[in-house]
């Protein structure tokens, strides 16, 4: 399996090379050359097998090889193991035709540790192999930089530093971050948004110099191989509701891409995913593209789910490639125009095909209330903010009576403590597990904006938390 970056001027890679490069030395994402294609038969073949023996089917093609078999076996069992849920991604029946995939049975509550887990194993297995070590730079908008933290603490191969918006993730979020002891993990609370995190991270990988003297590598959603492993619970969650003769439908709370490029991905792959729908809150740039093919800057509102307080979705720029036929000048057009610009400029046809596949829908704060106020009271089922933006979404989206929808759940409800009690008077329970954070003495460092002042700081001995 090659890999190509999306901005055409990076060298191609195979999938070790890519997991540990992260973004693409000339700004890119990378993709393969090149999608595994799956066959009716072998979609069926995947019905009652465990979640690791899917993963493990659906994961080979994109490793090729660069982890042998039985390893890669070894590392998907362990990945997995301390998920709180026999069958890691359950499935539970909300309503006719609706089903939600509960993705946070995982150490940390968020979906993110479906990808974090095996990325920390096979991060580890590949620098030993080659007697590296890295230093891990990542932005979170909450749930990222927790999950990547517990797959990444306290490993021998590694430093991680995750930026996180001061004073804009939830109390739990930032606290599963910040009450963590291990000496190579560091936390830094940028006085700005995620999307200036996310720019700090990227402009830090643009730095030749300081990204190989750091010998950097990401974890957020640009890295392949966190799409990669998003990739496997479309195919569980279909084949379990009847697919590929079902017609399935997902309903995805996203800000940065990822998580519905992964649909995406399956699709592409051969699952028959009948209409991914994108649910977003009133950081609402991804529905105006999907509705009128205004992908266009506007500053960033904080909201009751923080996940998604993002206007420049990463994640984007795949579908952008991929919709251009992998050609690299539409995406490099694209995206210096909304560098330059703050406004997305690219063919007309883009928007055709995209609207073929996806529809989104943003949520305010007043209806994310409505619609957890409204499913504690008719299921008696507590839902985070995001996922009732993606069921808000689902219901807008109007598919016929035989779709099967799936809403992905990314968060525990407990995560969100403020907005679930304000919806349904009552308090979600943090699992017991988690309870020690609430007490716990906090660890991170407040910087400005400012990409040298943070690269300082990361330069300086890992001699212990900052």
């Amino acid at each position: 399996m090659e890999y190509i970056s999306t901005r055409g001027e990076a060298p191609v890679l195979n999938f070790e090379e890519v997991m540990l490069a992260g973004l693409a030395d000339d700004g890119g994402l990378y993709v393969p050359l090149e999608w595994p294609k799956f066959s009716t038969d072998e979609i069926l073949s995947l019905r009652g097998l465990s979640y690791p023996e899917i993963a493990e089917y659906v994961i080979s093609p994109f490793v090729d090889n660069a982890i042998d078999v039985s390893t890669q076996r070894k590392l998907i069992k362990l990945a997995y193991q301390n998920f709180g849920h026999s069958s890691v991604a359950p499935l539970r029946r909300l309503d006719k035709n609706v089903s939600i995939l509960e993705l946070f049975h995982g150490p940390t509550l968020a979906f993110k540790d479906f990808a974090l887990q095996l990325l920390g194993c096979f991060f580890e297995e590949v620098l030993r192999k080659r007697g590296e070590r890295v230093t891990i730079v990542g932005a979170t908008s909450g749930d990222t930089g927790s999950a990547a933290i517990e797959a990444c603490k306290n490993r021998d191969t590694i430093d991680i530093f995750i930026l996180h918006p001061d004073q804009r993730t939830s109390e739990i979020q930032r606290r599963q971050m910040t009450t963590v002891t291990a000496k190579n993990v560091h936390n830094i609370a940028i006085q700005g948004t995620f999307d200036d995190c996310q720019d700090l991270v990227k402009g830090m990988f643009r730095d030749r110099k300081f990204r190989e003297t750091m010998n950097l590598s990401a974890v957020n959603s640009i890295n392949w191989a966190r799409i990669m492993a998003q990739i496997v619970y479309y195919f569980s969650s279909a084949v379990a509701l009847g697919a590929p003769e079902t017609k399935v439908a997902y309903s995805v709370p996203t800000g940065n891409f990822g998580d519905v490029f992964a649909g995406y991905a399956a699709k592409k792959m051969g699952l028959p995913i009948y209409k991914l729908i994108v649910g977003t809150n009133s950081n609402d740039i991804l529905e105006r593209f999907f509705e009128s093919g205004d992908m266009s800057y506007r500053a960033v509102v904080p909201t009751l789910s923080p996940a998604m307080d993002i206007q420049v979705s990463s994640n984007f720029e795949r579908l952008l490639f991929d919709l251009a036929g992998n050609d690299a000048d539409v995406v490099n057009t694209a995206m210096a125009s909304f560098r330059d610009l703050g406004l997305m400029k690219y063919p007309p046809e883009i928007l055709s095909l995209a609207q073929e596949i996806f529809y989104a829908s943003s949520v305010d704060d007043e209806e994310t209330l409505r619609v957890i106020k409204s499913i504690w009271e008719d299921f008696d089922i507590l839902i985070d903010p995001h996922t009732a933006t993606a069921i808000s979404a689902g219901k807008k989206a109007s598919l016929e009576s035989e779709v099967e929808m799936v809403v992905l759940s990314t968060a525990h409800p407990a995560k969100f403590p403020d907005a679930v009690i304000r919806a349904t008077a009552k308090k979600p329970e943090l699992p017991q597990r988690l309870s020690h954070i609430l007490d716990a003495p906090e660890f991170y460092t407040k910087l400005p904006n400012d990409l040298e002042a943070v690269m300082d700081h990361i330069r300086q001995p890992a001699t212990s938390q900052g």
